[in-house]
């Protein structure tokens, strides 16, 4: 799409489902309630995944929700103008999302107890993603090539800004109770497992059976068959579908077969730089 992107404070946000005064509102006067649960990831991280398997889990397995409503009304974006209308019909416990850096996540968290389970994935695999995705959105910007949109990317040139600010940001909250951080890769190797620890740290109780069913409702397979997930019923003014799937391919390790060896190269060297102080290793670097 072509447009500029307008900033509030400091961050990129495309015009439409966006604007300065709502975002001020989000920040300042959002109320946050204390039993409320936020999702909140840099795009692509596995955001949609994540309602899923929380749907399942506030609905106690049982996949009829998930089957008869669609995602976005099940778990509405704090920041848009369509979530700020849909957040009104959501049932407590609240399940809703969120793309919002630290700084200007709505104040109102931060004094309540309400939790927050942070997604994260290898970026390399998040550009990629981004790249495609990016093609067939009416929030992105159309990327010039693949070469050029890896240096918007890396400089953070591009909507919600770099994805290392966002990490560093989000990571001050990494020793609070009320803050959970799951990744793209652990989910693809341990499902079930990674469902029984968001479970316990929402203290929530499912028997055997029912984590069985949030694990096989939840998978890629059966999310890119289900209508109400997979993003087929999202307007073509908004999603080009002509140009692409939403679902593409739900994999890890997929920058290996689009980077160069130099790509690859360049993006170690900038992460190195980018995230030296954090002192922190995530779950990609270790598998």
């Amino acid at each position: 799409m072509a447009f500029d992107y307008f900033l509030y404070k400091g961050v990129k946000f495309s015009p439409g489902s966006y604007s300065e005064e709502l975002l001020n509102s989000v920040e300042n006067e959002f109320q946050v309630l204390d039993d409320d649960v936020y999702i909140v990831t840099y795009p692509k991280s596995g955001t949609n995944w994540l309602i899923e398997i929380l749907s399942l889990i506030k609905k106690d397995a049982d996949p009829n929700w998930v089957n008869s409503v669609v995602i976005w009304l099940r778990s509405p974006w704090i920041e848009t103008k369509e979530g700020q209308q849909q957040i009104k019909d959501v049932s407590r416990p609240r399940v809703l999302t969120s793309h919002l850096p630290f700084h200007i996540f709505p104040k109102s968290f931060f004094t309540s107890k309400a939790k927050i389970i942070y997604v994260m994935r290898n970026p390399k695999d998040i550009f990629v993603s981004l790249f495609f995705f990016a093609k067939i959105i009416c929030h992105y910007k159309d990327p010039e090539s693949f070469e050029q949109y890896l240096e918007d990317f890396l400089q953070g040139n591009i909507l919600y800004n770099s994805w290392f600010d966002h990490v560093k940001g989000w990571m001050q909250m990494k020793d609070n109770s009320n803050f959970f951080i799951v990744t793209y890769e652990e989910l693809h190797q341990d499902l079930r497992g990674s469902v029984v620890r968001i479970c316990k740290f929402l203290g929530k109780e499912l028997n055997d059976e029912e984590l069985d069913s949030v694990v096989k409702h939840s998978s890629f397979k059966v999310m890119k068959e289900n209508k109400m997930s997979n993003f087929t019923l999202i307007p073509d003014d908004v999603l080009d579908k002509s140009k692409g799937t939403f679902m593409r391919k739900g994999v890890s390790g997929d920058w290996k077969n689009h980077f160069t060896v130099a790509q690859s190269e360049h993006f170690d060297k900038v992460y190195q730089e980018k995230m030296k102080d954090l002192n922190m290793k995530f779950f990609w670097q270790e598998t």
